[in-house]
């Protein structure tokens, strides 16, 4: 058995009601708080009220969207200028990286871009993040207890991360209640999201034994779970299984990786920064799958990896007697059933399609695959998904 290291929140509360906690959380943590939402009331005024009965002062920031280099420097200033010391994060994926970069950056010195991937410098942090307590709303990305920020960088049609052991939030707080209220398409889109974390990370070059039990898990839950919360959102039991499965694939994603399916999805983000992150994910899925075994093949020394997607089937079928291509199949039809679009309803040309797949060889995402793609693999998983 090979050595592997294991990193997450400080502290993780999981459960139905734990948000009424986030007050006396961030008593605990400062006196001075910034709580950075979205753009809706989910939560917000109960949230509010909790920071302020425990004697916080609160600032609100609110993200509309993904976060771009000008929403981190306005948020920073804004938590500068109200000496805020500790950070709550309430709301999806973007509203969580926005917190963990604001954390970061207040306590290191120089510009944002010092510290970001492919763009910037990629220094490494010195210091230990401001404390951020992270709560999410949606059931998808698992960032409350990843070591990133993703930030989009709109003028060079790209999305990069600040990457730290020191953005690891203090506590991740996982209430399913939070998301109830998710709409149908988001909790689609969040919730393929959520699956492909855990099946990318149990195929990674960089899994590990404890990776392993946790994302064979998460891609489990994802599969029993996911039609039924984005058919009912009130059913409570099925948010609480795609809440677990979302946390499952961050505690998976930050310590062995991802894979092609995110490689991909990320730049074509970057190109086109109104397409869902989750549904890019989902509709990848199934042509990544295919390339990866016929690459993989018959090769001498592969048979784990082979046999790690021949589980992947079982988990998503939940038939052990389900073959690989039965796997396929069943994301295939899933998909539908989301109704989730193509990449040439969610805005993608044609003819950026050759680029995209040779921008995505160098994703830190293509790393960790399995077997390498080429260029010429990648553009027919993309054709086949347009």
């Amino acid at each position: 058995m090979k050595s592997f290291e294991f990193a997450s929140a400080g502290r993780i509360i999981f459960g139905s009601g734990s948000a009424q906690t986030l007050g006396e959380l961030g008593r605990d943590l400062g006196e001075r708080a910034l709580l950075v939402c979205g753009s809706g009331r989910v939560a917000i005024d109960q949230v509010l009220n909790g920071l302020r009965a425990q004697g916080l002062e609160v600032t609100l920031f609110r993200v509309n969207a993904e976060p771009t280099l000008q929403t981190i420097e306005q948020a920073l200033e804004v938590a500068l200028a109200a000496r805020c010391d500790v950070i709550i994060g309430l709301g999806g994926g973007s509203v969580l990286d926005t917190a963990k970069a604001i954390g970061a950056l207040m306590a290191n010195t120089g510009d944002i871009l010092d510290y970001l991937e492919v763009v910037g410098k990629g220094l490494p942090l010195t210091n230990p993040s401001r404390p951020v307590i992270c709560a999410p709303t949606t059931a998808g990305t698992g960032t409350e207890v990843t070591r990133n920020a993703v930030i989009s960088v709109p003028g060079q049609k790209v999305k990069v991360s600040m990457r730290s052991p020191y953005m690891l939030p203090k506590v991740a707080v996982v209430d399913p209640l939070l998301t109830v209220s998710c709409p149908p398409g988001v909790t689609a889109a969040s919730g393929m999201d959520a699956l492909v974390q855990n099946l990318e990370a149990y195929v990674s070059a960089a899994h590990n034994a404890l990776t392993d039990a946790i994302a064979l898990k998460g891609v489990r839950l994802a599969a029993e779970h996911l039609v039924q919360a984005y058919a009912n959102g009130n059913d409570l039991a099925a948010r609480e299984g795609m809440s677990l499965a979302s946390l499952y694939g961050g505690l998976s994603l930050a310590n062995a990786g991802l894979g092609a399916v995110h490689g991909l999805a990320g730049v074509l983000g970057g190109y086109y920064p109104e397409a869902h992150h989750g549904a890019l994910c989902g509709i990848l899925l199934p042509g990544v799958m295919r390339a990866n075994l016929e690459a993989l093949g018959e090769e001498e020394g592969r048979e784990d990896f082979r046999e790690r997607y021949l589980a992947v089937s079982h988990a998503l079928t939940g038939d052990p007697t389900s073959t690989v291509e039965q796997g396929i199949a069943w994301v295939e039809d899933t998909l539908r059933l989301l109704s989730l679009p193509s990449l040439s309803a969610m805005g993608a040309r044609k003819e950026d399609l050759v680029e995209i797949a040779e921008k995505s060889t160098k994703s830190s995402s293509m790393k960790k695959n399995p077997v390498a793609l080429p260029p010429a693999a990648l553009l027919k998983i993309l054709e086949n998904a347009y």
